[in-house]
């Protein structure tokens, strides 16, 4: 071999080792790694860069689960001075603003083989951290904090229930626990809970959930049945049991969005049965308002009371008409099944909507309530003929009689005169057609299209045609009428409500003539029934549907600073929507002095 051949081989073995060295393993690559894998709550890969990786992996996937899946995790390493297998890791946790967790560890690396591998410990993710023990990450909300209805009468609160489970390898305990649970809830039967049993692969159902004094009962009697469970947990409930109604349903939300807002925090090392072994950290919640709502829990009880008497699917709601508070809101059992529709069930307002006819008519200067007009028993305008009821006839007399008798002929030829979107701008001014954001509701107000033809037109001027309207929307708009402009309906104290449209006033002459008209409907008309009730003015309504051959029956009107609409869906006349509102008024007007 000659010298300059050896002298090449030289040099590559040299620039070979060097190359060698510096591709070679270091700890700091593992302690980055380790670090990395953490930060990306990968803790198969992080678990990987340990000696020992199946405990590594399970501890600091416990870790993950009990901090919470809305944790944020930055992880940074650096080498300890003066130590080469040594380093620092920094964890920063945050679960949101003002809600962070910082500390540091340390550890060491140690070579196994060619590559250097993270020694394993707990203390690696926390210097307390132990087997046996894992992190707990919570919320700690002011559960106690109430919802109260507008008098400050608790409306519902943070109670304690008992939840009732079955196994299902135990089917035959079916019968006994229905017998035990259908006192509470009629529906619960050996056959519905054996339904439930097959309906799922799940271990166990959960048959009922009851309160704490339900519960009382028959704890005793539950505990020797084979299969059954009782799990006691805290939950958002009724203050009053009888309490029930489509304006509660959104109110935990509300109230949950409130408690988290102001609420605490705490990290905590727990054992493997989560009892607390030591606090790593806390903040207490802050003081949390009670959630204030409009409601008013004697109205709505009332209202319950009014509208169970109903065999047929019936509704009632009252509103405020200072301030756009909902006050009651009631739906009985025949009308549960069809949704809330008190807030966002559309129906064909029959008479109730001329008044927004009638207001429509008084702004274009057409009419005043002494204004003489023809009521013949029926009228044919474009084709279309409209009847009065049982066709009665009136003859020629004042608007404002034609209005208190509820002249369908009278309201027609008013109509024919009104131009394509008086009715829909009219209505939009009381606020049917409005789409208002009440926050804890979904409501609709109404639909209300231009009406491009004659014969469109007097349909809809009388509440039939195109022209559909919730209770909610009728409500909305004698409140407005009491209220002298658009009223925004609210339901809990600091939560506002956004409208697609803005408050407009409405003319005092209209509703001066209006609110005149309507106190005439109960005093000599269609509402005579409710003479005996000071102040009450109102409008009835009978709306056909289908086929024509049954109709809905409505009543909605104003007294004092209550505004309401009432609708028994297929009531075929207003006189059952008119006796149901007599019944909620008469005890509510009562003793408010």
């Amino acid at each position: 071999m000659s010298r300059r051949t050896l002298g090449l081989l030289t040099v590559l073995a040299l620039l070979l080792g060097i190359v060698s060295c510096s591709s070679a393993p270091k700890p700091a690559d593992v302690f980055a790694s380790f670090a990395d894998a953490l930060q990306r709550k990968d803790a198969h890969a992080a678990a990987e860069q340990t000696s020992d990786p199946a405990t590594a992996e399970k501890t600091i996937a416990a870790m993950f689960n009990g901090m919470g899946d809305q944790a944020k995790l930055t992880v940074g390493s650096s080498p300890t001075d003066g130590q080469e297998n040594g380093f620092t890791l920094k964890y920063q946790w945050s679960w949101g603003e003002g809600h962070d967790f910082a500390y540091d560890t340390t550890g060491s690396a140690a070579k196994s083989g060619d590559n250097w591998r993270v020694t394993w410990s707990p203390t690696l993710l926390h210097r307390d951290l132990k087997d046996g023990l894992n992190f707990q990450y919570s919320q700690d909300s002011e559960l106690q904090t109430p919802v109260l209805d507008r008098t400050g009468q608790p409306l519902m609160s943070w109670q304690t229930v008992g939840v009732i489970n079955l196994e299902r390898t135990h089917p035959e305990s079916a019968a006994a626990l229905a017998g035990l649970l259908n006192q509470f809830d009629p529906t619960t039967t050996p056959d519905s809970i054996a339904a439930q049993l097959n309906g799922t692969q799940d271990d166990r159902v959960t048959v009922i959930k009851l309160r704490e004094d339900d519960l009382a009962k028959v704890r005793d009697q539950l505990t020797p049945i084979p299969g059954v469970t009782v799990v006691e947990q805290g939950q958002l409930l009724t203050a009053n049991r009888e309490l029930d109604s489509p304006a509660i349903g959104g109110l935990e939300q509300i109230w949950r969005d409130r408690i988290t807002r102001s609420a605490g925090w705490s990290v905590y090392l727990v054992d493997a049965k989560n009892a607390p072994s030591q606090r790593l950290i806390s903040t207490p919640p802050a003081p949390t308002d009670p959630v204030k709502t409009s409601l008013d829990m004697r109205l709505q009880l009332l209202a319950q009371h009014a509208v169970a008497r109903e065999s047929r699917p019936a509704v009632l709601i009252a509103l405020s008409s200072s301030t756009g508070g909902i006050l009651a809101a009631a739906q009985n059992a025949a009308a549960a099944p069809q949704g809330a529709i008190v807030f966002s069930g559309l129906y064909p307002p029959g008479s109730t909507f001329k008044t927004i006819t009638t207001a429509a008519a008084l702004k274009a200067d057409l009419v005043t309530p002494q204004t003489p007009v023809a009521c013949p028993g029926q009228v044919t305008i474009e084709n279309r003929t409209i009847p009065n009821e049982d066709n009665f006839d009136l003859g020629t007399v004042p608007l404002s009689t034609a209005f208190a008798h509820s002249c369908n002929t009278s309201m027609a030829a008013l109509a024919d005169k009104l131009p394509a979107d008086a009715l829909t701008n009219t209505a939009r001014d009381f606020g049917i057609g409005v789409d208002f954001t009440v926050p804890g509701l979904t409501t609709v107000t109404g639909k209300v299209p231009n009406a491009d033809s004659a014969a469109q037109r007097v349909e809809n001027g009388i509440g039939q045609g195109t022209v559909t309207v919730s209770p909610f929307g009728l409500a909305v708009a004698e409140a407005s009428l009491a209220h002298g402009s658009t009223i925004v309906p609210t339901l809990v104290d600091g939560e506002k409500t956004t409208a697609d449209k803005p408050s407009v006033p409405l003319s005092p002459n209209v509703v001066d003539a209006l609110r005149a008209m309507m106190r005439q409907t109960v005093t000599e008309g269609t509402a005579a029934e409710l003479r005996d009730i000071p102040d009450l003015g109102g409008k009835t309504g009978t709306a056909e549907f289908g086929d024509n051959t049954h109709s809905h029956g409505w009543f909605a009107g104003i007294v004092g600073d209550i505004a309401f609409a009432t609708l028994i869906v297929g009531g075929d006349s207003s006189a059952p929507a008119v006796a149901l509102t007599g019944e909620f008024l008469r005890p509510a007007l009562a003793n408010t002095g």
